[in-house]
This record gives C-alpha cells, structure tokens and sequence, in this order.
C-alpha cells in the first residue's frame, strides 16, 4: 500500500471513529410517547389578520428599497378571502433611486417617493379536508441552554387534517417611483441624445462640473403605475395541538401555508417628462411594458399574537428591462381575531 492511500484510509478510519463517537455522545431517548387531542380544526381559524411589518426588502432593478408595511387580511366564510396592502420606504436613504436623483440628478424634476398600493381577493373554487401526517418536535423545559444543544431533536408523527384551498386570485395595485433614466436608456440601447424637446434639440450629454469641466449629465425621472392582476393559489392549512405524557410541551402546527402565480397587466404605466434647466424634454425614447408576473410564498400562524413572512419574485410592469424584481417581507406582530364577540346569556 503507497503512503498516500495509507494516509487516506487512516484519515477516513479516524473521521468515522470520531463522528461514531460524537454520535453516540448526543443523547437520544427514543422512548415511546402518547398524546391527547386537544383540537384538530382546520376550519377553525380567525377570520381576521392584521399585519405590522417592521422590515421589508425589495431588489429591483428600477429601484433597490427598503422599509414598512401594514397588511390586512379577512376570511370570508369558506368562500373567499380579501387582503389588503400597503408598503413604503424609512427615508430617502432607503429610497435608492430617490437618494441618488438627489444627490446626483441634473434635473430640475423633483424625485417620486416610492410608494406601493395592492387590494384583492381569491375565491376558493375548491375546499376541502383530508387525512394527513404533521410532525412535532418534542421538548421539555429541561432541555434549555446547552442541554437542548447537546441533543438530537426526536419528532413525533401526528395524524392531522389537511386543509386545502385550490383559489383564483385578482386584484389591483398602483405604485410610484424615481427611476434612473441613464440605465433605461442604455438597457433599451438609447442614449440621452435621443431625448429631445420640441424643437427637436437633444438633451446634453455633457453637462459642467463645479470646477467648469465637462462630466456626463445624470438624468433622473418618475414612474407611477396602475395596474390589476390575476392568477392562482394553493393554501395549506393546519390547525391541530396536543398533549404529549412524559413532561413533554403541548405541541402544536397552525401554519396558514399559500404558493401563488399572478400575471400582471398595467393599462396606465406613466413616465414624467423630464425638465432641464427649465425646458422640457420628453421621454418618447423609452419603450415601456405593460405586462409582468410573479410568483411568491406566504406564510402566517393561527394565533392571537405571532408573526408571519412572504417572499415573491417575478417582473413588474414599467420601464422595459428594469421590471425584475425580488422581495422578501416580516410582519410581527401579527394580531387576528375571529369576530366573534357575542357571548350567550340565560335569565335566572
């Protein structure tokens, strides 16, 4: 045997010494478990969600932004679902496109602030139970600290019902932004020549700097956009606790799970002119989509007081090429209630 399989082979014998070793270290009680339902229904969620969200963060390609939101959300019966939203950045500094036009922008035009508007509804075409499996962690108060840390986590399998919602989604939204019409131009294969007043003269491509030299003009303008959208979703709903012996936490999975896909139509997609020491020049250049779609995940608990999340990802309508975009949203907290706040009364 050469020296270096000898290597190998004892190095691979002492990787498996070593990760037998620290297997059998983590302590594993796989002992037994019962349980007691203390509810199982998935059609018993609240009606009603209410969303703070603290944190949101978007990449798009018009305009990179970051702030707050407010979502709510209403169930309707086993028929339909409404939800409304709203979202808008910190500050300016949040505001890239805004930050940068500024900062840097040759134009006499005044920078949209990013503002972002969507209402809908799904109506559930179909809604229905099913028998399923769901899998709890088991933990007790003991485990805390470096205890918990030194163990391998058991779960334990729980017959569950599956509620599932096969929707159709539409809705309408508007928002609003500054875009850097620099970057438009040259994803389109345009330059600032090409914008013109209307007496025909082109916009300067070199503008002085502070010092009196030549610097290339930095062109900035607004976007707003109005649109609707339609698509479909899936939802996943659970709604189940237990009881687990042995000291072991009440264990449960109320998580409200929704994959959706929505095409996205804009009849209204306006760009301001743009306006350089004080004459207009239009945007006619600029070709504009009227046309997008995303795709997303959401995520939220069946609880009084909790927090949930959403992600999405796709292409926007508005300036042709810079419509892609992801984002990601945190909502804590997250209030929900069922409405109901009647109580019975009896005469004595």
């Amino acid at each position: 045997m050469s020296v270096k399989k000898s290597a190998l082979f004892f190095a691979s014998l002492f990787f498996l010494i070593a990760f037998t070793s620290f297997s059998q270290g983590k302590r594993v009680d796989k002992v037994p478990v019962t349980f007691e339902e203390l509810y199982d229904e998935p059609y018993a969620i609240s009606k009603l969600f209410v969303h703070f969200q603290p944190v949101y963060g978007e990449l798009w390609k018009s305009n990179v932004n970051a702030g707050f939101g407010l979502e709510a959300q209403y169930y309707w019966k086993d028929k339909m679902d409404f939800r409304v939203a709203t979202r808008k950045t910190y500050a300016r500094k949040f505001d890239m496109a805004r930050d940068i036009a500024y900062q840097n922008s040759d134009m006499d035009n005044e920078s949209n602030v990013f503002n972002y508007y969507e209402f809908g509804a799904t109506y559930h075409v179909r809604d229905f139970e099913k028998s399923s499996i769901t899998k709890m962690v088991l933990y007790k108060k003991s485990y805390k600290g470096g205890k918990w840390a030194a163990r391998v986590p058991l779960n334990a399998e729980i017959p569950s019902k599956l509620r599932k919602i096969t929707g159709v989604r539409a809705g309408g939204m508007f928002f609003d932004t500054a875009v850097d019409y620099d970057r438009a131009l040259e994803a389109q294969g345009f330059t600032v020549k090409d914008i013109t007043n209307d007496e025909g003269e082109s916009l300067p491509a070199m503008v002085p700097d502070q010092n009196g030299d030549p610097r290339d003009i930095v062109v900035f303008g607004n976007m707003d956009v109005a649109g609707f959208y339609v698509g479909g979703s899936m939802s996943w709903i659970r709604n189940i606790a237990v009881d687990f012996d042995n000291n072991y936490q009440e264990g449960v999975d109320d998580l409200i799970l929704t994959a959706f896909f929505d095409l996205m139509v804009a009849p209204s997609v306006g760009l301001d002119d743009l306006v350089y020491q004080g004459v207009t020049y239009g945007n006619d250049p600029l070709e504009i989509s009227k046309f997008g779609f995303r795709a997303g995940i959401e995520g939220k608990f069946n609880r009084q007081l909790s927090w949930a999340y959403a992600g999405e990802i796709g292409v926007r309508p508005g300036v042709k090429e810079r419509g892609f975009y992801a984002l990601i949203k945190i909502s804590f907290p997250v209030f929900s209630t069922n409405l109901d706040y009647s109580v019975e009364a009896f005469g004595k």
